[in-house]
């Protein structure tokens, strides 16, 4: 897809800068103001998706990471997104959010998050044997240090905790 063009581009850089600052509602204001045409540009429904997250507009951000999953399938991001509303959106779930990032994995190997974020659906769901087995392999796609200190620091992974000092 092409890069953004001014006015757009401009209304997207200046939704960044006010997420940046802290003001979601300013930053939503500014993607409103990109064209119809450009509203489903994969850099605006990033941008977009953020913005609902941070505003706990799950229903929302599900719809948005949807949209980028059919416009950028080759995103991980879209698939992340998706995973991450579906586990908060009332009409979803640990299970749903599994189940929509599972396929992910096969399709982006590279990703540590993706088997980082399966991790950490598993052990919410008690199943701490899948959720060791998708631990190490975030740990093997990525950075282990980083993956280490930041599963140390996310309640979700905390019955392993013990575990992943270890590691």
């Amino acid at each position: 897809m092409q890069p953004l063009e001014p006015p757009d581009a401009h209304y997207l850089s200046a939704a960044i800068g006010w997420m940046e600052l802290g003001n979601v509602t300013e930053a939503e204001e500014e993607l409103n103001r990109i064209s119809a045409e450009h509203q489903c540009h994969p850099d605006v429904l990033e941008v977009r998706w953020i913005v609902l997250a941070q505003m706990n507009r799950w229903e929302a951000a599900l719809g948005t990471a949807r949209t980028l999953l059919k416009m950028a399938p080759n995103r991980s991001s879209g698939w992340l997104h998706q995973a991450y509303s579906l586990r908060r959106a009332p009409t979803g779930g640990l299970q749903e959010a599994w189940e929509a990032l599972l396929p992910a994995y096969k399709r982006f190997p590279g990703e540590a998050t993706i088997p980082y974020n399966l991790s950490c659906y598993a052990c919410q769901m008690n199943q701490l044997d899948e959720a060791r087995v998708w631990f190490r392999r975030a740990m093997l796609i990525g950075n282990k240090d980083k993956i280490k200190r930041m599963a140390l620091a996310d309640l979700d992974l905390q019955p392993l905790w013990d575990e992943i000092r270890q590691m």
